[in-house]
């Protein structure tokens, strides 16, 4: 071979090379393009995906549920997740003790001799605020919302309705001594236990009539079956000692802080209106007036009242907070109402 075909031979080797490595290049630039192509829709995908997943919570948290015919928000007012009785915790095992209890004891015999007992209101005699600062150290047992003292679940209730009913004073004032009669946990009232005196869950019913059948939408329907109660023949049945529309004022109810402090409130005169003594007597009636039960013992007037109290109910219950109202910023109006519709001092 001579010295110039190797030379044409050797520049056509390198122009077959040349291109052979351009070929590769193209190749190689042609996949990383589409790698990346690829990761970019992997990405959009995942973002897409993402901001779904966020939009899916974000509609979960802010959704509402139904409560009868009220719209219930699953955090309260303030924002913050409500308590599940589902979930487990001491607290509920604590829950459940206060209700056996109180579904063992409660019968048509306990709740009147209570009645008898307490309706004589000789155990003290103070003003209403002197009643709220008492339950400065008093936390529900029977509530999984709230492990905060009652005077502040009082002040949050009030200061619920007053910003969304501010024209309604004498419901601000319910509002904030619905729950006075826990002061039977009190030693100067005869330090009652809790499963007598309290009695408020936020998914069913708590306080329930004596005298009749046990509806089965009281929690912890179950324990029950230990209550004498059930096994008299005059006691369990839909009426029981009753009579169809009697009127809930004819009832006996169950014991505790509602029954209490409703004794206490007619028992010194007060002026308001009937809807407030009714809050107040069937606020934690919880079978009634969410799930109509017992509405067979309802009168026309009972009716009525019935939708100030599911008003009510809904603060009560979704107004339960960390956050602390300020008292001595709130006291001179609430103190107002009370000169309004209270003597300056009660007999308890």
């Amino acid at each position: 071979m001579t010295a110039a075909a190797a030379r044409g031979n050797s520049s056509g080797d390198s122009a077959t090379s040349s291109s052979v490595e351009q070929q590769r290049q193209a190749a190689a630039t042609s996949s990383s393009d589409q790698q990346q192509r690829q990761a970019a829709a992997t990405s959009n995908e995942d973002e897409i995906s993402t901001a779904e997943e966020r939009n899916e919570s974000s509609n979960a948290e802010n959704e509402t549920a139904v409560d009868g015919e009220l719209d219930v928000p699953r955090r309260n007012a303030f924002g913050h997740d409500f308590r599940d009785f589902e979930k487990e915790s001491m607290r509920n095992a604590i829950v459940q003790e206060c209700y056996r209890k109180n579904h063992i004891y409660q019968t048509c015999d306990f709740a009147n001799k209570k009645k008898e007992e307490y309706g004589k209101l000789n155990k003290a005699e103070m003003s209403i605020w002197e009643c709220c600062e008492l339950l400065k150290d008093y936390v529900d047992e029977s509530d999984p919302d709230l492990d905060e003292p009652q005077i502040d679940h009082l002040l949050q209730t009030a200061e619920a309705i007053r910003r969304d009913h501010p024209h309604e004073h004498w419901l601000h004032l319910t509002a904030l001594i619905h729950d006075l009669g826990k002061v039977l946990l009190h030693p100067a009232f005869g330090e009652e236990p809790q499963w007598c005196v309290v009695g408020r869950f936020h998914s069913s019913g708590d306080t329930f009539p004596l005298g009749c059948a046990f509806d089965n939408n009281i929690v912890h329907h179950q324990f029950f079956k230990e209550n004498p109660d059930s096994r008299n023949p005059a006691f369990n049945t839909k009426l029981g000692i009753y009579s169809e529309n009697i009127g809930l004022d004819n009832i006996t109810m169950s014991w505790g802080h509602d029954e209490y402090m409703y004794l206490v409130a007619k028992g010194n005169n007060t002026t308001l209106p009937p809807a407030g003594l009714f809050i107040i007597r069937f606020h934690s009636f919880y079978a009634m007036h969410r799930y109509g039960a017992y509405t067979f013992l309802m009168n026309d007037e009972d009716k009525e009242m019935l939708k100030w109290l599911q008003v009510f109910n809904k603060y009560d219950l979704y107004s339960k907070s960390k956050v602390k109202i300020n008292q001595e910023e709130v006291k001179p109006y609430y103190l107002s109402l009370i000169k309004k519709y209270f003597p300056e001092k009660l007999k308890w």
